[in-house]
């Protein structure tokens, strides 16, 4: 993967900004109105038990702005907050926004910025997963879009992936990063010979938004923008939505093709070269339009699944 924008880069990119600086960039200018804002002080109640530093909108933000004119509910994670992982109030609020969407009959775009579940909330946090997804799923079938925007410092690990999952559609660019168990699980679990966390190219190919991108794991492909997240929400907006069992059972036999086809593979690599493009391990430095054109008609797309 070529390196991220170093720190003090321009502000447009998306891996070095705060939730607050995405939002600004994502929303119409003047749009946006918080809920449970900072000011109300709506901090976790586990944290000071060990010894833990608070933040006054526990890393979640929520509230509802317009795109392009368009009313949708927005929440976004505070990856420097705790790796934006997700503890009681922080899953309640998400939750609690989703479940409002579906009452106002609105759509709603989650920019994900997670390494997971707070070890220090664990049980409280597994809960909130497991409600976030209920209730985005009730809002799916509710015929609501939910997006998820994948492209910050922490990635999208844990509960977070799992979230991700059940979205309409995943925006990512190449410094996203999607999986359920991070590079450190698994190395812990399974050994350094199984997976090295300390290999950032060995990283950012397997779980990484070009190898997402071309497995089907993700549905639209961007640079490092901010500019380029907002057009890709504007387009995925704009997508069929729903969820029924039809759909379902299409993404259940899409991936077990893609174990049936890449289930001995080793490496990313090997599974690009499978899919028929030249050149495999020349992927990661690519730029992202250059990324794009040789992507073209060799990707296994999701879209029909979602």
């Amino acid at each position: 993967m070529s390196n991220p924008k170093a720190a003090g880069a321009a502000s447009s990119s998306w891996y070095e900004a705060s939730a607050r600086q995405r939002l600004a960039a994502l929303a119409d200018p003047g749009s946006f109105h918080e809920f449970i804002g900072p000011e109300q002080r709506e901090t976790s109640p586990h944290l000071a038990l060990f010894d833990l530093p608070e933040q006054f909108d526990d890393g979640m933000i929520i509230g509802r702005a317009t795109l392009d004119g368009r009313a949708v509910l927005i929440a976004a994670q505070e990856g420097r907050f705790m790796g934006g992982a997700f503890g009681e109030v922080h899953g309640a609020k998400l939750t609690g926004l989703l479940r409002a969407a579906r009452q106002l009959g609105q759509d709603v775009l989650i920019l994900f910025d997670t390494g997971g579940v707070r070890l220090q909330e664990a049980n409280a946090g597994e809960l909130a997963i497991a409600e976030i997804m209920r209730a985005l799923v009730d809002l799916r079938l509710a015929r609501r879009q939910v997006i998820g925007l994948v492209g910050g410092r922490a990635g999208c690990y844990g509960g977070g992936g799992l979230i991700a999952g059940c979205c309409s559609r995943l925006i990512i660019s190449e410094p996203g990063r999607i999986s359920v168990s991070g590079p450190e699980v698994i190395e812990t679990n399974k050994g350094v010979e199984e997976f090295d966390s300390r290999d950032r190219a060995l990283v950012w190919r397997t779980m990484g938004g070009k190898h997402r991108y071309l497995i089907g794991g993700a549905d639209i492909f961007v640079d490092d923008d901010s500019a380029a997240f907002r057009q890709a929400a504007l387009t995925a907006l704009k997508a069929k939505s729903g969820l029924d069992p039809a759909r379902l059972q299409a993404e259940q036999q899409r991936l077990e093709r893609r174990l049936q086809r890449f289930g001995t593979a080793r490496d990313a690599r090997d599974i690009w070269a499978a899919l028929g493009l030249d050149a495999p391990a020349d992927l990661p430095e690519l730029p992202a339009d250059s990324f794009l054109r040789k992507a073209a008609g060799h990707r296994e797309a999701a879209d029909d699944a979602r």
